[in-house]
């Protein structure tokens, strides 16, 4: 069976993508090794002063602020909506950084683009990142692709709730620390958190088992859902982007390879995230004649979405996954 040649308009379309794409952040400083969490020690405060959280996204914002109650003020840097992976701070965004008692970040690589925005922010403001503890991904190249540049540790480790359960006790050890006469309060509210992250699992899982086992399959926009995949059982065929990043571009070869497998995988669907630009992914499955679904990937949703918070994010996606492939 052969391929619907799809080459030439998907050259022209990354030519205009590549025209319109943002140019990369200016270098500030020295950047402090990504994945290295800062050391902390408690900090005086007025009385009846709350911490003040930096967070890099809104889903590490709202993990935070799971854990730290009315005990301190979470704000993130990146609004709703935001691609973490072409994210450039404005200058209030770094007075934020440079007036927060701690930065929180997801880690794993994620912020790597940030690292000399958040060091410049001062030493005196320590950074935590989530994901220390969790077991990373790794991107492996096609064998054949001697010079396949798409490599690198998967840094989307929220995708998976079992993830986000290491992310809520590095939060509650964080701001203890920070703050340890209120270290019992975060504690308390890291485990009823927890007890709400496992429940999600469960409900996962038991939708994902809904799906027939050949067709859990999942091509997205880049390869995102990595941790997911791992987690319940699904297949990560390909990303129309393979790689861990949004703004990375991919070659004909990779678009044709692509297509091609997805024609005999019987692929369902195409899941792009909400803030990714979705052209090519919409190429794609306007090709093969099948859906292109919404998923929401680096940004929290806005309100009425129903992926306002971390768990209703899940929520979201699963139901939308389930729905596509079932």
């Amino acid at each position: 069976m052969r391929p619907v040649p799809i080459v030439s308009a998907l050259l022209a379309l990354l030519v205009i993508l590549a025209a319109c794409a943002s140019p990369a952040p200016t270098t500030v400083g020295a950047p402090r090794v990504e994945g290295e969490s800062s050391e902390l020690t408690a900090i005086e405060r007025a009385d009846g002063a709350r911490l003040t959280v930096m967070a890099t996204t809104t889903i590490v914002a709202d993990v935070v602020a799971s854990v730290a109650g009315e005990m301190a003020e979470v704000a993130s840097l990146l609004p709703i909506g935001a691609d973490p992976h072409a994210f450039t701070p404005a200058p209030r965004d770094m007075a934020m950084l440079r007036d927060a008692d701690i930065i929180m970040a997801n880690g794993a690589g994620l912020e790597e683009f940030l690292e000399a925005y958040i060091s410049s922010a001062g030493e005196g403001v320590p950074v935590v990142y989530l994901s220390d503890g969790i077991a990373l991904r790794e991107f492996e190249p096609h064998e054949d692709d001697a010079d396949d540049d798409h490599e690198g540790i998967d840094p989307h480790t929220w995708t998976s709730p079992a993830s986000v359960i290491v992310f809520a006790r590095n939060a509650a050890e964080a701001l203890a620390t920070l703050d340890p006469a209120n270290a019992e309060a975060y504690q308390a509210n890291a485990e009823a958190y927890i007890a709400e992250l496992a429940e999600l699992d469960r409900w996962v899982r038991e939708q994902i088992a809904t799906i027939p086992e050949e067709d859990r399959i999942l091509v997205s926009d880049h390869d995102v859902f990595g941790y997911y995949a791992d987690r319940y059982g699904l297949e990560q065929l390909g990303a129309v982007i393979p790689a861990f990043t949004s703004a990375a571009q991919p070659s004909a070869r990779d678009l044709a390879d692509l297509q091609t497998a997805m024609r005999e995988r019987d692929v369902k669907a195409v899941f792009v995230g909400t803030s990714v630009n979705p052209a090519l992914a919409q190429q794609v499955a306007e090709d093969l004649g099948i859906a292109v679904v919404p998923l929401y990937t680096g940004s929290l949703g806005e309100a009425g979405s129903g992926a306002e918070t971390y768990i209703g994010y899940t929520r979201y996606n699963t139901n939308a996954i389930v729905q596509a492939l079932r």
